[in-house]
């Protein structure tokens, strides 16, 4: 009577401990090595498949570890930046603090601010945008990457505006505040449509609580 491979499995995984009982046979079965095709005894193949699972922990390992010590250092910015926008005395104060803290602590190179506001101060921040731009903020329930924006966007970054390759959108509600926070970059990869935006949301929480304090 032929038997399948396929009833050999099915034997085996009815009969864990087979092998328990018949330990001549790891030796005596050989399979083909998967790395250099020679014969090798079915308890060396398992070892080496033991092996390779091991190795794919440890990486896996490493990654969840270096991702626990990117959000630290990310944490660590988004406090050092909240106490920054606390400690700020004036409006002006808080739009430095918020520019010098994406600069310097997340190296954004480029950073714009369009607010409107009933009784908007007389700031470049304030300055009025288009009703497209108003609707466009308003379609954002969260921040949008990638590499096109409207012209009039490009714009508020002055002469850099034409080198800027991706864009991070980040609208600002808070109370009576509405706005848009836009961060620039020449890097094509820096902001990108599938990035997360968890971090991009808090930033700009913090920058709309912060403004609508002095507005």
């Amino acid at each position: 009577m032929n038997i399948s491979p396929e009833q050999i499995g099915e034997f085996l995984k009815l009969n864990p401990d087979y092998f328990v009982g018949h330990p001549e046979l790891l030796a005596d079965i050989t399979v083909p090595n998967p790395y250099s095709g020679q014969a090798i005894s079915l308890g060396e193949r398992q070892v080496l498949a033991l092996r390779d699972k091991s190795r794919g922990l440890e990486i896996k390992l490493r990654e969840f570890i270096q991702f626990a010590e990117e959000n630290d250092a990310i944490g660590d910015k988004l406090h050092k930046l909240s106490l920054a926008l606390m400690r700020a005395k004036t409006l002006e104060a808080a739009l430095q603090s918020l520019y010098l803290g994406l600069s310097e602590s997340f190296s954004v190179p480029h950073t714009a601010v369009r607010i409107w506001a009933a009784g908007a101060p007389d700031l470049p921040e304030f300055a009025r945008a288009s009703p497209d731009i108003e609707v466009l903020v308003e379609s954002l329930n969260q921040p949008q990457c990638g590499p096109e924006v409207p012209e009039e966007v490009r714009a508020w970054f002055g002469e850099v505006g034409a080198h800027q390759k991706s864009f991070a959108l980040a609208p600002l509600q808070e109370g009576n505040l509405t706005g848009l926070m836009v961060l620039a970059s020449e890097d094509a990869r820096r902001f990108y449509p599938e990035m997360g935006t968890l971090y991009l949301s808090w930033l700009a929480e913090l920058a709309g609580a912060a403004c609508a304090r002095f507005v």
